[in-house]
Order: structure tokens, then C-alpha cells, then sequence
């Protein structure tokens, strides 16, 4: 039996999710981003309790399909951008296809029904999320979080960063170096 679990997007969620099922006594096959695998069922009672445990962990079991193909393209996306080092050599809507087993047309359209946005637009918001958290370590150039986000230049970097934030990355940096003070100066 397969449980799919909404907000359940990185590895302390595994974990946590995986806590949870040990206190219930469940023993799960397997625990992935988005997904528990059972080796066996659970009874309507066993589901309720884990569903409220899990909500007051701001988790919930998704129990309609669309919604599961849903938590299935975000988990997608969120794996590709912040979990693999593959992404800047993989066509998106392929990878979506191959890894959920269906039509990309398909999965583009039931998203912007569902999200009100498209599949791409959410793939660019989670790499520019990616590009401030590698900004943010102040350890690579831009050159090298553009190479490192999958972008073909700076430049193609700049421009989505400046449309989805409204800063230039140059701009954002300073303005997070400004925002940290040293614990002296509090």
C-alpha cells in the first residue's frame, strides 16, 4: 500500500515522517519524498490516527488522485532542483514524464487546473529559491550558482532572478549581508 503525504519535500521530513510511523507501530517497505510504501495495509482507524498526527506536523495524507499526481510533480521538481546534481542536463517536461509515467501534456495542464500556475513557473521559482540558498553560503560566484542551477549564462540567470524577485542577484547579496549582524554589535 502506497500513502502519498503532502509538504513532505526533504530529507528532515523523511525522518520525521518515518518517527511518526515507528510511534504508530507502522514499519514502512520504504519512505521517499512525498511517498511511504507499506508492506501491508492500514485499517480506516490506523489512517485517521496517522493523518492527524501527521497534520499536526503540518504533513497530510493525500487521499484523491489528481491531488497525488500534484505532490508527485512538486516532489518532482523539488528533487531535481535541490536534490540532484543532473538537472542542468535534463529536459524538464521529459523528466516529469519519465519519472511519473505520464503525458507531459497531461501533467501540465492538470497542474495549472489545480495550481493556477504552470509547471514551469514553479520549476523557476525552486531554482531561484536554489540560486539565494547557494548566495547565501557566499561561496560561489554567480558564474558558478548559473552553472550550478542549470542556467546557459549569467545573464539568463540575472534576468529570471530579476523577474521573479524584483533585485538584481548583486542587489539580493548585498542586501542579505546587510540584513546579518555580527552578535556583538546587537
Amino acid at each position: 500500500m502506497k500513502i502519498y503525504i503532502k509538504n513532505m519535500v526533504c530529507s528532515r521530513c523523511k525522518m520525521v515522517v518515518s518517527a511518526e510511523l515507528e510511534k504508530a507501530g507502522i514499519k514502512p517497505a520504504s519512505v521517499e519524498l512525498g511517498e511511504v510504501d507499506l508492506t501491508g495495509d492500514l485499517s480506516d482507524e490506523q489512517l485517521s490516527k496517522l493523518d492527524t498526527s501527521l497534520k499536526e506536523l503540518g504533513f497530510e495524507i493525500i487521499d484523491n488522485r489528481k491531488s497525488r499526481i500534484i505532490e508527485q510533480i512538486k516532489t518532482a521538481v523539488i528533487s531535481m532542483v535541490h536534490h540532484s546534481d543532473e538537472q542542468q542536463h535534463i529536459n524538464l517536461s521529459a523528466y516529469l514524464s519519465q519519472k511519473l509515467n505520464y503525458d507531459y501534456g497531461y501533467l501540465s495542464n492538470l497542474f495549472s487546473e489545480v495550481e493556477g500556475t504552470t509547471i514551469e513557473k514553479y520549476y523557476i521559482a525552486q531554482k531561484i529559491e536554489k540560486v539565494k540558498e547557494l548566495m547565501m553560503y557566499d561561496e560561489l560566484t554567480l558564474s558558478q550558482i548559473a552553472n550550478e542551477t542549470g542556467y546557459s549564462s549569467v545573464a539568463h540567470l540575472s534576468a529570471q532572478f530579476k523577474k521573479q524577485t524584483g533585485l538584481t542577484p548583486t542587489f539580493y547579496r548585498q542586501l542579505k549581508e546587510n540584513k546579518r549582524r555580527n552578535i556583538e554589535e546587537l
